[in-house]
């Protein structure tokens, strides 16, 4: 892999003093006819660059909800997301497609891999949506799926990988276009304990050495042990370990 994160392609550092995700006073409700559902009330929260915090909580509890607001993937009722710099209530869907490829990388439970291309072409896919030339490009899926310790593996099919591999060549694409920010839900969900381990020893690694901010749903409690900082949403409520312990 390459020595360090200032010499790779995965190099840019996406800082300048603010909080990387700034969520304040969220609600968030969702209609069924005329019902209302409240699924997150209140919610605060601040990530600096660098963090890597868990969610976890019961199914239902708004997880996932919150997790697609920092992505930008859905808007809140009311309150304020700012993420990268940018309040994403305020932004238009080709503003919101254009910001999320450059900023964030997403990892999901069941990889989302393409069948029909290769661990190479799955990593790539998405940086054909960027400016960077067909070098540049190569220069990051390689140096992706270096850092994933696939690079013997970039011809092969998803369905000539374990879960495991699938998993990795996921977290490659997700970190090809060095994003300021990972967020997962349940990246180990659907994997065995070897192959579990493995992913989450990656993601700290992600973490530790390459400074990448992650938010992370998940249930898994040996998952969430890798995390900086554990919260947890109790009926659309965020609180932290300790006052979750104390229910």
């Amino acid at each position: 892999m390459p020595p360090d994160l200032e010499k790779s392609p995965l190099s840019e550092a996406h800082h300048n003093g603010e909080p990387i995700v700034a969520v304040n006073d969220v609600y968030k409700e969702f209609h069924r006819d005329a019902i209302t559902i409240p699924v997150l009330m209140g919610i605060n929260l601040r990530l600096d660059r660098g963090d890597y915090v868990a969610l976890m909580g019961p199914s239902g509890s708004g997880k996932s909800t919150l997790l697609n607001l920092v992505a930008g993937l859905d808007r809140p009722t009311s309150g304020t997301v700012t993420v990268c710099g940018q309040s994403l209530e305020k932004t238009s869907e080709s503003g919101l497609a254009h910001w999320r490829s450059r900023h964030i990388g997403f990892i999901f439970q069941l990889y989302n891999l393409i069948p029909v291309l290769t661990a190479y072409e799955n990593v790539e896919l998405p940086l054909t949506l960027t400016e960077l030339s067909r070098r540049e490009r190569r220069e990051h899926v390689n140096a992706a799926l270096e850092v994933v310790g696939l690079s013997d593996r970039a011809d092969h099919y998803p369905r000539q990988l374990s879960g495991g591999q699938e998993q990795r060549v996921a977290i490659a694409r997700a970190i090809a276009a060095d994003p300021t920010l990972l967020v997962a839900d349940e990246p180990t969900g659907d994997l065995d304990a070897v192959s579990a381990t493995e992913i989450l020893a990656l993601m700290e690694r992600l973490n530790r050495e390459f400074h990448k901010t992650i938010i992370m749903v998940t249930h898994d409690p040996a998952a969430a042990e890798r995390a900086k900082q554990v919260l947890h949403l109790q009926k659309g409520v965020l609180v932290d370990g300790t006052e979750a312990a104390q229910e």
